[in-house]
């Protein structure tokens, strides 16, 4: 039994390791603090901007103003209806300030985390509806609109 439980494991971490050798970051389930299973990632998203994302945890989009827009069109189709049009909450908690259900959320790594791997009640994992990449625009435009204290938004620091 205890074999079988290393030989599991080995291969475990040998498929983990081989999957994310070019990333320098490891993504987390917001809520179990497991890796995230980025096989579930629906197709398309692997773009130079998500291998970019993947080496420090940094949304390369934040800045770009096509992204941003982008963002906030996929916002409205599929993150609005909980978290309002202007991301000032609804159902889900608002977005655009800097009181965050999960602190994490100051990271782009933790928003990216809590996007693609879901967090507490009706917040389902989000690789279901988008791609990797629409999760980093649909992020820069969340960054876009932030009325919160500067000293908080840890993404804005180098």
């Amino acid at each position: 039994m205890k074999f079988k439980t290393i030989l599991t494991s080995a291969v475990l971490a040998t498929a983990i390791i081989g999957t994310s050798a070019q990333a320098d970051i490891t993504l987390r389930h917001a809520l179990l603090g497991t890796v995230l299973d980025m096989s579930f990632a629906k197709k398309g998203g692997n773009t130079p901007a998500f291998k970019e994302f993947m080496k420090e945890g940094r949304n390369p989009y934040n800045t770009d103003e096509k992204a941003i827009k982008d963002g906030e069109s996929l916002y409205m189709t599929g993150c609005s209806g909980c978290h309002g049009h202007e991301a000032e909450g609804k159902i889900g908690p608002g977005l655009a300030d800097d009181y965050w259900t999960y602190p994490a959320i100051a990271t782009d790594k933790g928003l990216f985390e809590v996007l693609f791997g879901g967090a507490n009640g009706m917040m389902g994992p989000q690789y279901v509806n988008f791609n990797t990449d629409e999760m980093l625009k649909i992020m820069a435009w969340i960054r876009s609109i932030y009325t919160g204290k500067p000293k908080k938004a840890k993404w804005l620091k180098k």
